[in-house]
């Protein structure tokens, strides 16, 4: 079984957005300069390691917010991968292409997982990746360190628990380019799942989690890398996508 990811790009200060946010400016004031590293994304070397990666997940879970802002991804992530919504409330429309709504938490990680068979889950989002955490269904985070500080936005990790979550590195990737606006430093960490569990056993104990959001003992093993090449544009499709 594939391990469900978070793919985000961060600040070094952890804003994934800058202020603002919104259906006509979507990452913010100034946010955009987080994804300048994608404009090398074709590159060989890790920038083009990772993007390879990222479109090579047979899934996807997104939060409402950031599906939303990201134009529905015209119904298509990539490839036509299953495309997971979690959202509080299923609006009456029906979602377009390979988009699907999911109430649960849980349900929407177990509904990727199936989705994906033997191969990984993306997730994108800074409240989908807390609620996976806090249930602990996130296995990874890849996160794109980028040495820039916005200052003010939106944060990674806002609404966690006032405890600890014990996370390994497993790789550490630093393009070389010569353009500073283009640096980035790719960082994989595992979740821990003896600390996280102990954590969400806290939380649950306490009734610190949110409706639907029910927690689960994180899982996952470590396996082979694989690489998917496959076409891509930096544009409202591709934002977020770190």
């Amino acid at each position: 079984m594939g391990f469900i990811r978070l793919y985000m790009t961060t600040s070094l200060d952890g804003y994934v957005a800058g202020p603002e946010d919104s259906a006509d400016e979507p990452m913010g004031v100034g946010g955009f300069r987080l994804f300048n590293w994608l404009d090398r994304r074709n590159d060989p070397g890790p920038n083009g390691q990772i993007y390879a990666e990222m479109l090579a997940t047979r899934a996807v879970i997104s939060g409402r917010r950031t599906y939303e802002l990201a134009g529905r991804w015209q119904g298509d992530h990539h490839d036509g991968v299953p495309i997971f919504v979690l959202t509080h409330q299923v609006p009456d429309e029906p979602p377009p292409g390979s988009a699907r709504y999911v109430t649960d938490v849980r349900e929407a990680a177990a509904q990727a997982r199936a989705a994906a068979g033997n191969g990984d889950v993306m997730v994108h989002g800074a409240g989908v990746a807390q609620a996976l955490l806090r249930a602990g269904e996130l296995d990874e985070l890849e996160l794109h360190v980028v040495p820039v500080l916005l200052g003010q936005g939106r944060r990674l990790f806002d609404h966690l628990p006032a405890e600890y979550i014990e996370l390994s590195l497993e790789r550490c990737l630093t393009p070389d380019v010569k353009d500073p606006a283009q640096r980035v430093t790719h960082m994989r960490y595992r979740v821990r799942s003896g600390e996280l569990e102990a954590v969400v056993r806290q939380v649950h104990d306490q009734g610190g989690y949110e409706p639907g959001q029910q927690p689960e003992g994180a899982r996952g093993q470590q396996r082979p890398q694989r690489a998917h090449p496959g076409p891509g544009t930096r544009s409202m499709s591709a934002w977020r996508l770190g």
